[in-house]
């Protein structure tokens, strides 16, 4: 993309819009690129959901050309996903200003559970006639994270192009790595290409992401039952394998320092690590720290304290 998206007029570099909050490698990446890495507001803090209307404005003011980086579905950190609704705007938008989209597939069956109806939002922006590029990972829907299995997809407009693309891709991939690591592709191949293989790749996706969500449902549950008022509803309207709490980095190092719970500092915590044996372990630290916020923090850490979970 640095090399062959044309730069917007009277620019030096080419810009791409990533959004933030987004994977923190995501910046790194398109720094050492040599792109002009921009942020386009995602996530409204102070309602723990998407920022629709910042999203537009932001992409609308981005230069035309712009390369647009997109999560294809369940956002990572956030798991805030646009509906079609708004993903069919989204589209429209980024045609209008002739941006090029650069898609981010890291999780797809691990969102709704199903793998055909995760790609939904990036086959609306083919189906309009967007030439978009995608990078998709088989770590976590596979299990493959330490064989670093993936594809990246370019979409042509005809057998000539898609030559030329192949052949600069080649170029790019002979110095950098030559060849790629064949265990974990001859795993997803594999598996995709026998029609009862797939059948059962499917259904293991749906019986993770049913899982993943039930602790999620069981978590705000539970902080309820311990006694929190605080409104967790954004919890449950996330997708994927995280919760993004909307805790802050203070109250995440208690968490981590005091109670070997461990999560992010921006507040993101794997639901994948939580079962029926330890959910209420963490719930209860997770109210006391909303509880920082008020008076009674050190009130109720001491309560808590007398009546650990062993």
């Amino acid at each position: 993309l640095s090399k062959f998206v044309p730069k917007p007029e009277g620019m030096d570099k080419v810009p791409i819009y990533i959004p933030n909050p987004t994977w923190g490698n995501h910046i790194a990446i398109f720094n050492n690129c040599g792109m002009d890495v921009r942020r386009y507001r995602y996530y409204n803090s102070k309602t723990n959901r998407l920022d629709y209307d910042g999203l537009i404005e932001d992409l609308k003011e981005a230069p035309e050309g712009s390369v647009i980086l997109l999560h294809a579905c369940a956002h990572n950190p956030t798991g805030c996903d646009p509906t079609m609704e708004q993903w069919k705007d989204i589209s429209d938008l980024i045609k209008s200003k002739k941006h090029h989209c650069f898609f981010d597939s890291a999780y797809q069956g691990f969102a709704s559970g199903d793998a055909e109806a995760d790609a939904s939002a990036l086959r609306l922006f083919v189906s309009e006639g967007h030439n978009v590029v995608l990078a998709q990972s088989f770590a976590k829907n596979f299990g493959l994270y330490g064989e670093r299995t993936g594809t990246l997809s370019v979409l042509c407009n005809s057998p000539e192009e898609r030559s030329a693309v192949m052949s600069q891709l080649k170029l790019i991939i002979r110095p950098m790595y030559s060849s790629p690591p064949i265990h974990g592709s001859s795993i997803v191949k594999t598996v995709l290409t026998d029609e009862e293989l797939t059948a059962e790749y499917y259904g293991n996706c749906k019986e993770m992401a049913t899982r993943i969500n039930a602790m999620r449902v069981k978590l705000v549950e539970v902080l309820k039952e311990v006694g929190s008022e605080h409104d967790w509803s954004h919890v449950t309207e996330q997708i994927g394998m995280f919760a993004y709490t909307g805790m802050n980095s203070d109250m995440c190092d208690e968490l981590t320092s005091k109670y070997s719970i461990f999560l992010t500092r921006d507040g993101r915590i794997s639901l994948a690590g939580l079962n029926d044996g330890n959910i209420e372990y963490v719930a209860k630290p997770y109210m006391m720290s909303q509880l920082a916020r008020a008076s009674l923090h050190h009130e109720f850490l001491a309560r808590f304290d007398s009546q650990k979970i062993s």
